[in-house]
């Protein structure tokens, strides 16, 4: 955390001399030896309560040590995630309708693959945002960065799972867990009990549904490509639905960074697959955790230091498999006095300088009217080259540098300010990066100096487990979602996915903004 130094002085000239009415026998000598005693004990076993409670806060039980990371050479590989999928109580040919014999699947084998999990999410969404609509059991698959071959792939210089099961970063029905009563739709199943019971598919290239003309025609309204889907899939008798694996995804990144994507909204907002999303008890294990550093000290306790702060309890589940949304997305409330600041570094400039030679918008969840913050991509660029001012135009919305960041949130307080006078004041900052630690720490002490916050955390402090590490972009993006105030990049679908559901839960535009 950063904090402003103190300057201290050892030089004995500089230390005011006592008063005569200072040089008072001390405490030692006025209070009983007795009763002092008695006052040590009382603080020492007030402490010992407090860390206590701190460390196992009510209703909440680690599942893992937070230093058991340092026991493993490996990134973790999910074993008893990916068995727990392999057995869900649907995966049962005996159940009653609209489950066992009567059951019917979509199953979308050309998933995004080799991306972050932003886009893996929006894509996979709207995957099960159609098998819900045609009344389908949604086939899930692991989020996925190699589909085949071994066990870890590398990225950045570095292992990381290949396959890691959908359970270990989210719960809700994209998942498994059942629908509200009247709903017929069957309950999502592994792709494994799909390959089980369904071994002769009919199988559908989406070229032959959705044309190129319409997927990259940004007049098209997803919903009218959505649609389209719907009423092929409606045309189907066949209770075993597959996409070919050759064939162009439904749902591209073209459509979801276009402003058409928003005409999806009122039917996915209404959904109980936004609705009912939750994240996975491992996710909000990790975000228990780490409360300290988002959550607002008890005010009995503010003159104690961090560790010994008693923590309110935390929605978080008792075992670690578990597809039941414990906190759907529709009643994650904000965390009062938390501003999240979404900061992308590292290969992202790569990925703004881009975005600027083609002209490229943002993210289109980024785009909903009512947020105040807008963005016209320019008009002498595009084609693959763009002029100067046009990219440092770009940078600053896209990788905006330290100076840029503090100015920005100067800004956003400023309008907060005027939005609701003192009445809601931000009181510390969590940064989602991930930035070098010295960058990092080069932004902390910068923002201390806007004003004294209670604390400034970033990311490089979380206290992840071992098989919390490989899922920590969602443990963020839970904070950036509960986030009073919450400054994204309109570029990111990381930032577009928590934008979704900030819109969902209805906050004041005003509190969701952007570089």
């Amino acid at each position: 955390m950063a904090q402003r130094h103190l300057f201290r002085t050892s030089d004995p000239a500089q230390i005011l001399p006592l008063k005569t009415s200072d040089t008072r026998p001390p405490l030692t000598t006025r209070i009983p030896k007795r009763c002092f005693r008695l006052l040590v004990f009382l603080l020492l076993s007030f402490s010992a309560l407090v860390w206590l409670y701190r460390r196992s806060p009510p209703g909440i039980e680690p599942f893992e040590d937070e230093d058991d990371a340092a026991e493993h050479t490996l990134p973790p590989l999910y074993e008893a995630y990916h068995d727990y999928e392999r057995h869900l109580p649907q995966h049962n040919l005996s159940l009653p309708f609209p489950e066992g014999r009567d059951a019917k699947f979509f199953w979308v084998p050309n998933h995004v693959t080799a991306s972050g999990w932003g886009n893996v999410m929006q894509e996979l969404l709207l995957n099960a945002l159609l098998a819900h609509e045609t009344n389908r059991a949604f086939v899930f698959d692991n989020y996925t960065w190699a589909r085949d071959g071994p066990e870890y792939a590398e990225y950045n210089g570095r292992l990381i799972p290949a396959r890691i099961p959908l359970s270990a970063i989210i719960s809700g029905p994209i998942v498994g867990s059942a629908f509200g009563p009247g709903d017929p739709t069957p309950r999502a199943v592994h792709r494994e009990y799909f390959h089980q019971v369904c071994p002769n598919p009919t199988i559908l290239d989406s070229n032959e549904v959705v044309g190129g003309d319409l997927r990259y025609d940004n007049n098209v309204p997803a919903s009218r490509i959505f649609d389209m889907w719907v009423e092929k899939l409606n045309s189907i008798n066949d209770p075993c639905v597959e996409i070919q694996l050759s064939s162009p995804q439904l749902f591209e990144i073209w459509l979801f960074g276009a402003p058409r994507i928003l005409s999806i909204w009122p039917r996915l907002s209404q959904s109980p697959i936004l609705r009912e999303f939750s994240w996975s008890p491992l996710v909000l294990g990790a975000f228990a955790r780490n409360a300290h550093l988002f959550e607002p000290k008890t005010q009995s306790f503010r003159f104690l230091p961090s560790y010994m702060q008693p923590s309110s309890p935390k929605p978080t589940p008792t075992e670690l498999h578990n597809v039941e949304p414990i906190l759907p997305a529709a009643k994650v409330d904000p965390i009062t006095g938390l501003l999240v600041l979404h900061i992308r570094r590292g290969d992202f400039a790569d990925h703004c300088s881009h975005l600027a030679n083609w002209s490229s918008d943002w993210n289109g969840f980024n785009k909903f009217a009512t947020l105040p913050d807008k963005f016209r991509p320019p008009y002498d660029g595009g084609g693959g080259q763009t002029t100067e001012a046009n990219t440092k135009y770009y940078f600053q919305r896209c990788f905006p540098t330290v100076e840029q960041i503090v100015e920005r949130v100067r800004e956003v307080l400023a309008d907060q300010k005027r939005l609701y006078g003192g009445a809601k004041e931000l009181r510390r900052v969590y940064v989602m990066t991930n930035g070098e630690a010295a960058w990092v720490d080069e932004l902390k002490e910068a923002l201390m100096w806007i004003k004294p916050w209670d604390s400034v955390t970033s990311s490089r402090d979380l206290r992840l487990s071992w098989e919390a590490k490989p899922v920590a972009q969602a443990m963020d993006m839970l904070v950036g979602q509960r986030a009073q105030v919450f400054i994204g990049n309109g570029f990111s679908s990381l930032t577009s996915n928590i934008v979704l559901f900030r819109m969902l839960r209805e906050l004041p535009p005003g509190d969701t903004r952007f570089w």
